[in-house]
């Protein structure tokens, strides 16, 4: 692991930390901050699964497609099958319970999650600097609504502060986690790659747009659209300085 790719890890850890102490130092915040937040970030994780991420597989693997389902699908078991259904920032009700095993249940998946984002960005700095500065960006961009999730589940299902702290804090390292292990079997990045991008778009298609659905506002269509545009002249403007 690199200098820069270890920076890049630890920023994103420590914004899933900030995005759960957000919600203890003030509990009531203006959601449709949150969602333009969301929004943006789902327009660009998009992007940068199909605009980098695929073509960059693609250059290095044949089997590319089947590795990118493998990783869309991976997420989805965990977060569908194993873990119930939740969205990112919408768990933010801690006046109503829930069942206490949720929180649990919750941290197990969120932390899946959490580790793929690690491997993802560990494997595009194993690739190209401007590859893993990328998808850093699309990965930090949905962790404080991360850090918001799991926080709030955990005060709904009566674990309180230093339990919303802890579960925040486990979604952290877990995010670090996968940057080390991938950096140890650097041999695999040429399918990792592919199953990232699985996992990046299964977060910004199935994970958040649905959020942005939810509501017809022409305010979060914009911002995810502003997603998608930034991206894409960040890419243009890493290829002017990196290659």
């Amino acid at each position: 692991m690199t200098w820069l790719s270890g920076v890049a890890v630890l920023i994103a850890a420590c914004a899933t930390i900030l995005g759960g102490l957000l919600l203890l130092i003030k509990p009531k915040w203006d959601w449709q901050i949150l969602r333009l937040t969301i929004s943006f970030g789902a327009g660009f994780m998009l992007a940068a699964a199909m605009l980098a991420m695929i073509p960059e597989s693609l250059k290095i693997t044949n089997q590319a497609p089947l590795f990118f389902l493998a990783g869309y699908l991976t997420l989805h078991f965990f977060e569908h099958t194993i873990v119930h259904h939740f969205h990112f920032g919408e768990e933010t009700h801690s006046d109503a319970m829930v069942n206490p095993l949720a929180g649990i249940s919750s941290i197990f998946g969120l932390s899946m999650h959490t580790l793929f984002d690690g491997i993802s960005i560990g494997t595009g700095f194993m690739i190209s600097t401007k590859l893993g500065l990328l998808i850093f960006g699309a990965v930090v961009l949905h962790k404080i609504p991360e850090g918001f999730t799991i926080s709030s589940i955990m005060l709904a299902s009566g674990r309180g502060r230093r339990g919303a702290l802890f579960a925040s804090s486990i979604l952290a390292f877990s995010t670090i986690l996968g940057a080390v292990l991938i950096s140890f079997f650097g041999h695999v990045v040429r399918f990792a790659l592919p199953f990232s991008a699985g996992v990046t778009f299964y977060i910004a298609a199935s994970d958040l747009v649905p959020i942005i659905n939810e509501q017809r506002s022409i305010r979060l269509s914009f911002s995810f659209f502003a997603g998608i545009l930034v991206f894409y002249l960040t890419d243009l403007l890493l290829s002017g300085y990196l290659h």
